[in-house]
């Protein structure tokens, strides 16, 4: 293994000197935990993406944004959070880890496709409840679908024990995180 050092004038003309570990090619930055659950996670999302667009069940038009690549992995976010009752746009944008505003520009595009409305919240006439349309609840039931497909996929390709430990293990480190 290689070192790179530094030097750089510190205190009153004292050096000191960094050694880093050079990577060699293909090496940690490109392998690690995290770019490889970032290759997974959007390898997942574009099959499950797939799956939708050919689903019949979809309406046409959704249908053809899903197989243009015009629905991506941020408008899934919806179909994740939005409670089948409905959602405050503040509580939809929590859930997904997003903010406010991108959670309000991402609900505006699935209303002008038709996946979901707002409506008065009925707790509070003030409030408006971001909910699902007819079209949206096809577009969730395709969604449920299109993921235990590519779940079963993904059991097939790395086997049903392998499987089973990936989906224990990031359980368990996701069940850590707070968002």
């Amino acid at each position: 293994m290689q070192f790179l050092s530094t030097s750089s004038a510190a205190d009153a003309g004292t050096s000191l000197t960094l050694s880093i570990p050079e990577a060699p090619e293909g090496g940690w930055r490109q392998t690690h935990l995290g770019r490889l659950l970032g290759h997974a996670l959007r390898r997942f999302d574009a099959r499950v993406l797939a799956l939708m667009a050919s689903d019949v069940q979809v309406p046409l038009a959704l249908s053809n944004l899903a197989a243009k690549a015009q629905v991506g992995a941020a408008h899934i976010h919806i179909t994740r959070h939005l409670a089948i009752g409905g959602s405050r746009l503040t509580d939809l944008a929590a859930s997904a880890g997003m903010s406010k505003q991108a959670m309000g520009d991402l609900v505006d595009q699935c209303e002008a496709w038709g996946l979901v409305t707002r409506e008065p919240d009925p707790h509070d006439k003030r409030a408006r409840q971001v909910v699902f349309t007819s079209s949206g609840l096809l577009w969730l039931e395709a969604f449920r679908k299109a993921v235990a497909r590519a779940e079963s996929e993904f059991s097939q390709s790395v086997g049903r024990d392998v499987a089973t430990v990936v989906a224990l293990g990031l359980e368990a480190y996701a069940g850590g995180y707070g968002g």
